[in-house]
């Protein structure tokens, strides 16, 4: 494992980098380069990140199923990182059905899920597991309670929860106590309206991993086109205007945690400089219309 420390944050009782690998662009297309997924890990690896998150069902279809833990555990393996080193979060409830992204929140299905995500990440627990979604066909006290039952069986270290509301975020708080050690929800510049998400992360003492940081696989290329704030602040720092983005993002609140999704070492590359790019006051004027 590199010896590369970057600045920290915290995901329950455990430390990780400030910024995290979001490993589903690597597994999710028609067509997928997984010597190139390998390489893109492994540059990430060496850079210091020690958060990847993952989920059983970024893959192509059903037939594909868990291909991007899989592919984790494969270049984790590669790499040679010793156990606890880096938090591999994964996520389950989504199904993928003729490729479709259906859900089951049923416990007994959590619960499966979970026993397989072991297996394909090769670990005998999970660092941190997370409901991928509500599912509107099962009560949520259910599939929560599904997350207390692997806590106390010993199958994961952590829960998550994913696409939650301030609602759902207290009830989880109250059902999983401290076993709750992460929310991940979408936010981004086009999409901020989870912003009082945030803050009650940051009240409950619990991380919030952003998902689609810079928009999203197809968005976050024209970031700066689309936002010409965060082109204008690049140019002062030289930099590009995601990373501007990450780095505004950081600076929100220590609950905030980017998993900026990567299918190329450059792109993670990129993405792991606005952890230690620091914003002036001008800056997080212009960056916060």
């Amino acid at each position: 494992m590199t010896k590369t420390q970057l600045p920290q944050r915290r995901i329950g009782p455990r430390e990780v980098s400030a910024i995290g690998l979001g490993a589903m662009p690597m597994s999710v297309r028609e067509v997928n380069d997984e010597d190139r997924g390998v390489a893109t890990i492994v540059r990430a690896l060496e850079l210091g990140v020690t958060l990847i998150d993952t989920a059983d069902a970024y893959s192509v279809d059903e037939d594909d199923f868990g291909a991007n833990e899989r592919l984790i555990a494969r270049a984790l393996r590669e790499y040679g990182a010793g156990d606890g080193e880096v938090l591999v979060a994964t996520k389950g409830g989504h199904t993928r059905v003729g490729g479709d992204w259906e859900l089951d929140g049923t416990a007994a299905y959590l619960r499966r899920a979970c026993l397989a995500s072991i297996e394909r990440l090769g670990v005998e627990r999970i660092d941190l597991y997370q409901h991928h979604r509500p599912d509107p066909e099962t009560a949520y006290e259910e599939s929560l309670g599904g997350l207390k039952a692997l806590l106390d069986e010993g199958l994961i270290a952590q829960a998550g929860i994913s696409n939650a509301d301030p609602a759902q975020i207290r009830l989880a708080h109250e059902v999983l106590g401290d076993g709750l050690g992460a929310v991940q929800n979408q936010f981004s510049p086009a999409f901020r309206s989870s912003e009082p998400e945030i803050a009650l992360c940051q009240e409950l003492g619990i991380a919030f991993l952003a998902w689609s940081p810079l928009g999203g696989m197809s968005d976050a290329g024209d970031l700066g086109a689309r936002w010409q704030r965060y082109a204008d602040v690049a140019a002062k720092h030289d930099v590009s205007p995601q990373q501007i983005c990450l780095a505004w993002e950081l600076s929100l609140s220590p609950a905030v945690i980017p998993i900026p999704g990567a299918s190329r070492p450059e792109s993670i590359t990129d993405s792991v400089g606005a952890i230690t790019l620091e914003l002036d006051d001008e800056d997080l004027a212009a960056l916060s219309g």
